[in-house]
């Protein structure tokens, strides 16, 4: 929730910085640019930290630099100095986003997690819907950097918890030895192809910067798999990446969260261009969204029960498959309830998608890895959203607000959610069967509700 918050709550916030720092809109870019590639190269890394060390460690270092990281950004003097503390906050940011899914993985059985990934699914939503509103009241009341100093109560909070709660100790499989070579080549491919898709929109996927990039991060992916079939102990354990059912949700996790981002983008430029929508009229034409990801992940997590991963996540993804091609469809003389039945289908449908993916991926987690499974989970959450917005901004040019209707750029975000049927097809077809829970050792101790909600 704190790093959702986070995230949408910077939107309201950039104006008042820029101005009050003085800075370009280049730099106001890179506190946001900075971050991403920070948490985005950071995350697989983390997640095999936390398997060797411990995921409760992880989730206290990261959440205490998270809240550090915050309050030095508020008391920031210059454009430079929120840049840099951008990234370090990503950094902290990596660490203890994988810590809080293999937690879950540690505490509950596979066939009664879908309740508490429904809870934070719901909570994330929450967070990210509510993070524009709370921005405005604090930045016009308080100015920009109180939307950082919020952080920093909470990530004390979350500190505490962590100390106070007895967690299970992650269980040793193979090898906990960390790969320099494979980490390096991870964390400069990732760093390269992150950067492009984020300049996709300024230069297009044309021009000779872009296609250099992709050459290069090319090339690192290449050399990082050659590494990890000789390497005796790859970034990404064997088992892992052999994982049918891991490799398929994560690449769903992929494609239908660049599907709805990208039309979320493409959505926000034809509301405020095209229909001269205010950025909070804006906001509540986009709400429906919001609304059916809170209450639909539950729905989602129960029928994950009942139906199984695989029939879940492809209604799921046809869900997000139509909210995309009802907004296609959409001209300046719609009526507002069909872009509402749009934007609802969206919510509904990515909430089933992110719930059952990452049962999935967290429940079908090979023992002793369920740190490396959620670093390459959220990795594919935060690679998507950017490939969403390069294609949407890449069909649309630089003038994404001129066209009269959305169908231009929502077509190849269409097909690419449509692709998640692929993998969606490839998860088991049978609800996860109950396991007898893993006694704890003494030291253990009783595991309370609220560390496993964390």
């Amino acid at each position: 929730m704190i790093v959702a918050l986070d995230g949408t709550i910077l939107l309201v916030a950039q104006p008042g910085l820029r101005h009050d720092l003085d800075a370009s809109v280049a730099q106001v870019q890179w506190t946001s640019t900075g971050y991403l590639i920070a948490v985005a190269t950071l995350l697989v890394v983390a997640g095999r930290l936390g398997d060797r060390y411990g995921h409760a460690r992880l989730l206290f270092t990261g959440v205490l630099g998270f809240g550090a990281a915050s309050a030095g950004i508020a008391l920031a003097p210059t454009i430079g100095w929120v840049i840099a503390l951008r990234a370090a906050q990503g950094v902290f940011g990596a660490l203890l986003q994988p810590a809080t899914l293999a937690l879950l993985r540690l505490t509950y059985p596979p066939d009664r997690l879908g309740t508490p990934i429904a809870v934070r699914t719901s909570a994330i939503a929450a967070a990210a819907g509510a993070g524009p509103v709370l921005g405005g009241i604090l930045v016009q009341h308080l100015g920009w950097r109180a939307v950082f100093w919020v952080n920093v109560p909470v990530a004390l909070v979350i500190a505490v918890l962590t100390l106070a709660v007895r967690t299970p100790v992650p269980e040793r499989t193979g090898s906990q030895r960390l790969d320099l070579t494979g980490t390096a080549l991870l964390t400069a491919a990732l760093a390269v192809l992150v950067h492009t898709l984020a300049s996709v929109p300024g230069h297009g996927w044309t021009a000779g910067s872009t296609l250099l990039e992709l050459a290069v991060g090319l090339a690192l992916a290449a050399a990082l798999v050659l590494h990890e079939r000789r390497a005796a102990h790859p970034i990404v354990p064997r088992a892992v990446a052999r994982s049918v059912p891991v490799t398929a949700a994560m690449a769903l996790l992929l494609v239908i969260s660049a599907g709805l981002f990208g039309a979320l983008f493409r959505a926000t430029f034809y509301l405020q261009d095209t229909l001269r929508l205010a950025p909070l009229a804006t906001g509540l034409r986009v709400l429906p969204l919001t609304a059916l990801m809170v209450l639909g992940a539950p729905v989602a997590g129960a029928a994950l029960r009942r139906y199984g991963p695989r029939r879940t996540a492809v209604a799921g993804t046809a869900l997000v498959v139509v909210g995309i091609a009802q907004l296609s469809s959409l001209g300046p003389a719609a009526p507002w309830p069909s872009m509402t039945v749009a934007f609802a289908a969206l919510g509904a449908g990515f909430a089933t998608v992110m719930v059952t993916a990452t049962g999935t991926v967290v429940g079908d987690a090979p023992p002793g890895y369920a740190g490396v499974v959620g670093g390459l989970k959220q990795t594919a959450m935060n690679i998507g959203p950017s490939l969403g917005i390069a294609v949407a901004a890449g069909a649309t040019g630089a003038t994404a607000g001129s066209a009269s209707t959305m169908s231009l750029s929502l077509l190849p975000l269409a097909v690419l959610a449509l692709l998640g049927l692929i993998p969606a097809c490839l998860l088991s077809r049978h609800p996860a069967r109950g396991v007898p829970p893993r006694q704890p050792a003494p030291q253990e101790g009783a595991v309370a509700e609220v560390g496993e909600r964390l």
